[in-house]
């Protein structure tokens, strides 16, 4: 893990030095509803981590002192079952908040793991608080959220773990589709896909596979990350091929 320390002062908030202007955390998460008088309030610094991928962000248990907002990559939120497997349990993107349960003096829920190398502003929780006593706008921002947060952990279960092979990975790679150009998917390892899909490895690669096969995907690089999807038809009902 590398890290700087971004000291938050209002104009470089708005002026974009620190690389606040194309960050995230602040133009699409928490900070994008606050006034110039709302930053007045932020009297400690941010840091700015970077982590290889494989590395762990936060540890389930652990005391929630700080939370994080997602830059750039992929992190997989882990949870143990009763049977001592490891279960993904969502995949967090540019723009989410990681361990939102720092604001009520929690711990945190899951152990967040970076499935790529993964770009994050960490906010000590003490600011965030501060904040929230002083502007209900991120008060609302925060809880807003969370309940997305909430919502997508459900729309994880409900599409991920029912169904043939062919439903579970068609609906990763439905998950998956970037926000910007919505025919590209960026997956990560088979393994970790088949830790979420309650799959073998071999099964999903054998899926991809055949999904390449039959024209619903288009692989764009060497490594089977990146796929163009070239039947969208097919991709929401992959059983009828």
């Amino acid at each position: 893990m590398s890290s700087k320390t971004i000291p938050i002062r209002k104009d470089s908030a708005w002026r974009g030095t620190a690389d606040c202007v194309s960050c995230s955390m602040r133009e699409m998460v928490l900070f994008a509803d606050l006034s110039t008088e709302d930053f007045e309030h932020i009297h400690a610094p941010i840091d700015d981590l970077e982590f290889a991928p494989g590395e762990t962000l936060q540890r389930s248990g652990e005391q929630a002192a700080s939370m994080m907002t997602l830059r750039a990559g992929m992190v997989k939120l882990v949870r143990s079952t009763v049977d001592g497997r490891q279960r993904i349990v969502r995949v967090l993107r540019p723009g989410d908040v990681i361990g939102p349960e720092a604001v009520i003096g929690g711990r945190f829920d899951n152990d967040a793991v970076a499935l790529t190398n993964a770009k994050v502003c960490r906010i000590p929780v003490h600011v965030v608080q501060g904040l929230v006593d002083q502007t209900p706008k991120l008060y609302q921002k925060l809880m807003e959220k969370w309940h997305r947060s909430l919502q997508d952990a459900d729309d994880w279960l409900a599409e991920m773990n029912f169904g043939t092979a062919r439903q579970r990975v068609a609906g990763l790679v439905r998950k998956m589709r970037a926000n910007g150009d919505a025919s590209v998917v960026t997956l990560f390892s088979r393994e970790d896909m088949g830790a979420m899909l309650d799959l073998k490895l071999e099964t999903v690669s054998r899926t991809l596979n055949a999904f390449v096969r039959e024209g619903m995907l288009e692989p764009l690089d060497k490594v089977g990350r990146v796929y163009r999807i070239s039947n969208v038809d097919m991709l929401f009902d992959p059983d009828a091929a």
